[in-house]
């Protein structure tokens, strides 16, 4: 990761670390509408993979799927607007957080099906390789869905046609309420893939340029026509399930164990320490950061609700 890169994915990390954070006042505040997941304290993740791809490159996204919308680049005002159930919305405000599509940036949705992505993603990889092209799937998953049947099968079957698919479980240790130790023998992902012979790894999720580096070399190699591969990101979910979620089965982090987890702190003082950046250069990067979700929030709420008639246009039968 060169200079510019680390820039950019500090922008990246404050622009979902502020839209996360406004979205769950809007929640609270009832402008927000459904079940929000937030994903604060898991940007490292989402910045240090989709920042490196191509708009022709699909990404398949979770529940907790804002941040990926926005690294891959999705337009923030439409995202937000889509959340407020707003007709500029990315989907017309008919989808929510938990059904983000947008087609033009490679962002082909996020799903509430736990693991549901993961076999739409081989479908991505395996029309990618039909066509001779050097795009690739990436697909985000969390520990939790590492148990589904369907997921078991999208690993033999990616390993079988040795598809360009890059899975990225996201593992914050929780399946929605449930510690990893609860439901799996298996502590490490990474390790659930051993059978199929995949090229995989186990970073930490937290250190941004650690993922930069394993994605990105994971990445080269899927353009080139290998694949799958699995990076395993350990990261750490700083609220609970949900927004609201009062979090009574999770231990609070002390403000200095979470500093020295802050994957935008531990990004922001390493640009500072090696001179690339300096207090104020980074406090401009956080404000514009601010200014933009400020924007986003006045869009949306200046756009309209969609027409009663839209839900009749939208159906299929």
């Amino acid at each position: 990761m060169n200079s510019d890169d680390a820039l950019r994915v500090l922008a990246t990390m404050e622009r979902i670390r502020h839209f996360e954070e406004r979205v769950a006042r809007l929640k609270l505040a009832g402008e927000v509408f459904g079940l929000i997941h937030v994903s604060v304290g898991q940007e490292g993740v989402a910045a240090g993979t989709c920042t490196q791809l191509r708009d022709d490159d699909a990404v398949y996204s979770g529940h907790r799927a804002h941040g990926h919308a926005l690294a891959k680049g999705a337009p923030m005002n439409r995202v937000m607007a889509e959340l407020m159930g707003r007709e500029t919305g990315l989907c017309r405000g008919m989808g929510g957080s938990m059904h983000l599509v947008d087609v033009e940036h490679g962002f082909l949705g996020a799903t509430g099906v736990v693991g549901g992505n993961v076999p739409m993603a081989l479908g991505s990889a395996l029309a990618s390789r039909l066509r001779g092209e050097d795009s690739v799937a990436v697909v985000f998953f969390g520990d939790g869905a590492a148990q589904g049947g369907h997921v078991l099968e999208t690993f033999n079957l990616a390993s079988l046609w040795q598809l360009p698919l890059i899975l990225v479980c996201e593992n914050n240790g929780f399946a929605e309420f449930t510690p990893r130790s609860a439901h799996t023998v298996v502590e490490r992902v990474s390790d659930a893939v051993a059978p199929y012979d995949f090229a995989r790894e186990t970073v930490d999720g937290n250190d941004v340029r650690a993922v930069w580096s394993s994605f990105g070399g994971f990445l080269e190699r899927a353009r080139t026509g290998e694949g799958p591969f699995l990076l395993e990101c350990l990261t750490h979910r700083l609220s609970g399930h949900y927004v609201g979620d009062p979090a009574a089965y999770r231990e609070a982090l002390a403000a200095d164990e979470w500093r020295k987890l802050d994957p935008i702190v531990r990004l922001r003082t390493s640009l500072i320490e090696d001179g690339t950046l300096d207090e104020a250069a980074a406090d401009a990067i956080a404000a514009e950061a601010i200014a933009e979700v400020e924007a986003a929030e006045t869009f949306g709420r200046d756009s309209a609700y969609p027409p009663e008639s839209l839900t009749a246009e939208v159906a299929y039968a």
